[in-house]
């Protein structure tokens, strides 16, 4: 190893302990490394902090505000009330209805978001007791359902990282979002089905002191939104989302759309400046954007490539390709779980899928479209964010807890790398 190499990886190791160990501020520690890669030498400053300047990162920006506008919506309001009146008629129709219902709300707010799982997990926490239909019987299934889009069109999230880290990697390609967004549905519905499968073996007993159900919710909750910025709101969102579909096939052009997608938003009021501001801005960008330049600068040095090849040479010439994904897919959302950093994990070890993957000649889009994916797939440890809340929610025994979660991790990083494949052949 070079001594770039060596420094590179120790700054890498340095940023990935203060994320796992949660002291400093989200987005911070890939700041740091992009400075003291600066400041010893290893790259210059464009490329340490060029991830501020990726196309795909100015498309995750704009899409963070068009995400606040929509919380402003009626839609929520709607939401809790669906939810409500779906539990109070109970049984099994009632409870597919509800994981449903979350599923397809994923599917506005996208895969991970601490906001929206939070609001559904505090729903359902609030669920009247009912005999036919047990709150905790429907909690941890509808509460894992806050991160399975079922109509996954709004994947601008997974879907930037995974051209990020292939950008990054050396192997810039184009990434088609239909065939990515199938990939989501095909994770989505294999954790459907264990959700259904898994009705009967859920648990039932109190898990909370609120017994009554307000009929005036809607009112209690009422958008503050006029009719006429409700709809500037959706029509700024199906416009963001014809600019990532349309970014396969005009380029650059198709983010620049998402971005312009924000303005009508902004003139019509339902977001001020301050909040677009804070919006663009958030942790999840500075994150993003700074484990870029991290990357980066781990390829620059050859690390990667040199990680990729002993991989590959460890692994063998005849490694089955399912074989290769799915491995890759349990280490990055095992140890996704275990530090609670979701996204610094996926950049850790998709650069290190890719090279492995370029080496043994296989297209690498499988593989990062998978682990990328599968970061947002671990679960069956109450360790970090959802999984935690959704236990302690719950009031779950760890027994109970495993009887859904361990069967549900291994079911959707099968179906996970099963569909990446059929996607995106090797």
């Amino acid at each position: 190893m070079t001594t770039p190499m060596i420094i590179a990886l120790a700054i890498t190791i340095l940023m990935i302990i203060l994320i796992m160990r949660d002291k400093l501020p989200f987005g911070v520690p890939p700041l740091i490394a992009c400075l003291l890669l600066v400041v010893t030498g290893v790259v210059d400053i464009k490329v340490a902090f060029g991830g501020f300047a990726n196309s795909t990162i100015m498309m995750l920006a704009a899409f963070m505000a068009i995400i606040a506008a929509l919380q402003k919506t009626s839609f929520i309001t709607t939401f809790k009330t669906a939810i409500f009146n779906m539990a109070k008629k109970g049984g099994f129709k009632a409870y597919t209805l509800l994981v449903v219902v979350v599923m397809l709300g994923t599917s506005l707010f996208g895969m991970g978001s601490t906001a929206y799982y939070v609001l559904v997990i505090g729903l359902l926490s609030a669920l009247p007791e009912n005999k036919a239909l047990a709150p905790s019987k429907v909690l941890m299934p509808a509460g894992f359902a806050a991160n399975h889009p079922l109509a996954p069109f709004n994947t601008a999230l997974q879907y930037g990282i995974t051209i990020a880290v292939l950008e990054a990697a050396g192997a810039a390609t184009n990434v088609n979002l239909v065939e990515f967004s199938i990939v989501n549905l095909i994770l989505s519905l294999s954790f459907l089905a264990w959700s259904l499968l898994a009705y009967k073996i859920l648990p039932e007993h109190p898990i909370s002191t609120t017994g009554e159900y307000s009929d005036n919710l809607a009112e209690e909750h009422k958008t503050q939104l006029t009719k006429k910025q409700e709809l500037v709101t959706y029509s700024s969102f199906v416009l963001a989302v014809i600019g990532m579909v349309a970014q396969s096939y005009i380029g650059d052009a198709g983010y620049a759309i998402t971005g312009l997608a924000v303005l009508p938003i902004f003139l019509a009021g339902v977001l001020n400046f301050t909040e677009i501001r804070n919006a663009i801005s958030a942790p999840i960008i500075l994150m993003s954007a700074g484990v870029i330049g991290v990357a980066d600068a781990l390829g620059s040095t050859g690390l990667t490539e040199m990680v990729g090849k002993s991989v590959a040479d460890m692994l063998g010439s005849n490694i089955n390709p399912f074989l290769l994904v799915f491995t890759f897919c349990i280490l990055t959302s095992l140890l996704a779980t275990l530090t609670g950093s979701t996204i610094g994990t996926v950049y850790v070890f998709a650069p290190l899928a890719i090279a492995t993957c370029l080496q043994l000649g296989f297209n690498p889009t499988a593989a990062a479209t998978a682990i990328v994916i599968s970061g947002w797939c671990g679960h069956f440890l109450p360790v970090d964010g959802m999984p935690a809340l959704i236990m302690g929610t719950g009031k779950y025994t760890m027994i109970e807890f495993w009887k859904f979660t361990i069967p549900q991790y291994f079911i959707r990083l099968l179906a996970l790398t099963a569909g990446a494949l059929i996607l995106f052949p090797v």
